[in-house]
């Protein structure tokens, strides 16, 4: 299972920190990855994180204003720290879990959250 908070609602250039809890499984080499789906367009990956090695991996659209990380403490949690946020990275943010061992850019997901809503107000 997989718990996403932190979204809500930011002014232009605000920041955000998004929350992914994993639970149910025991396996300790996994990816996370983030995505994103605004109204009208496809889901789109914007970053993942290895929990073999903490490889991570950014979209280019968010390079430089989102940084993914984990909780050394709490396992199985990962945060996308989003800043600069501007209009268009207004959507539903999601986490997903993968466990085939690829780098997490290649990885496929299995598992996925409910969803946290980001706006972006201009």
């Amino acid at each position: 299972q997989l718990v996403e908070s932190g979204g809500g609602l930011v002014q232009n250039g605000g920041s955000l920190k998004l929350s992914c809890a994993g639970s149910g499984f025991t396996e300790a080499s996994y990816a996370i990855g983030w995505f994103r789906q605004a109204p009208g367009k496809e889901r789109e990956a914007v970053s993942c994180i290895s929990s073999r090695d903490g490889s991570t991996w950014y979209a280019d659209s968010v390079k430089g204003r989102f940084t993914v990380s984990r909780d050394n403490a709490k396992k199985k949690t990962v945060y996308l720290q989003l800043n600069s946020l501007q209009p268009e990275d207004t959507a539903v943010y999601d986490c997903a879990i993968a466990f085939d061992q690829k780098v997490c850019f290649q990885a496929t997901y299995v598992f996925w959250g409910q969803g946290t809503q980001v706006t972006v107000s201009s």
